[in-house]
């Protein structure tokens, strides 16, 4: 038996690897990756390299055997997750894996924006197979945020459309932290976690806080929706993918992704990371 993490080279996969890691002998960990030469590095740690592309079921074929604990990473293809998803949850019901964890969304069934319809989906396919399940519904991420500092530096201004909203964020690692915990511990089979921060924020507040640590003067500036879609396609953002984010700031609004049930700081035996230190660690 291993723990198995798909998606092993991306940023929360490689994330939960160094946590299992801490808690787990590196003969106990393999990683389904699709290519290889990305894992190299985890490979001479003695962690286990099994190929495995969610567009070729062929390839997950072997990804998977019998008793494995498996996180399903969710792809980054927004379209085309519910066949990738699926194809992988046919490779881990075929193997007769004992555990599938997967990633999904903030409010499972519940969520009202159009990002989480892939995620739904996925969650009724693993309920379909059978599968021994961990349900981990990641809200967002910090970074989803900290990561466009630079431009919001240079605009002197954080541009949304969320209006009073508030977000129940965490650090990526936080979330990798979780993961871990349930891929680890007992007790998880067939449950269902609502994973966010311990503290809502919302975009003003935000901005003050960049704006107390940068020294410059950051302010929110709220835009109709249309107006914020016709900002990000023109800093180049494709235009499917803004009208998604404009939705997720409309679902922001309706306080969608504001939750803070505490299931995070519960699994992770901690308080989940302040947005206050992701905005120092990415102005370092």
């Amino acid at each position: 038996m291993s723990i198995v993490v798909t998606g092993a080279t991306g940023a929360l996969g490689r994330l939960v690897v160094e946590e299992l890691l801490k808690r787990v002998p590196a003969a106990d960990v393999a990683v389904a990756v699709r290519d290889g030469a990305k894992a190299a590095d985890l490979a001479e740690r003695g962690v286990e390299v099994r190929i495995a592309d969610y567009d070729a079921p062929e390839s997950l074929t072997d990804a998977f055997r019998a008793g494995d604990r498996v996180l399903l990473i969710s792809g980054n293809a927004v379209g085309r997750r519910v066949p990738q998803h699926t194809a992988v949850i046919g490779a881990a019901k075929a193997a007769g894996v004992a555990q599938l964890a997967y990633t999904g969304i903030l409010g499972g069934p519940e969520a009202d924006f159009e990002l989480a319809a892939e995620h739904k989906a996925t969650e009724q396919a693993v309920l379909d197979s059978g599968l021994p399940y961990t349900f981990l519904r990641n809200g967002w991420y910090h970074e989803n945020y900290t990561g466009q500092l630079a431009g919001v530096l240079e605009q002197g201004a954080v541009v949304g459309s969320a209006g009073e909203g508030r977000i129940a964020s965490a650090a990526r690692a936080d979330y990798a932290a979780a993961a871990a915990a349930v891929l680890t511990g007992e007790g998880h089979l067939n449950r269902v976690y609502e994973l966010s921060g311990d503290t809502a924020w919302s975009m003003a507040e935000y901005a003050a806080e960049v704006s107390a640590q940068s020294g410059k003067e950051i302010a929110y500036t709220e835009l109709p929706a249309d107006a914020h879609l016709a900002a990000l396609t023109g800093a180049g953002v494709p235009e499917g993918f803004a009208a998604l984010l404009v939705d997720v700031d409309a679902a922001i609004s309706r306080g969608s992704l504001g939750h803070t049930g505490g299931d995070l700081s519960r699994l992770i035996g901690r308080p989940t990371t302040p947005v206050a230190e992701a905005v120092t660690a990415a102005l370092a």
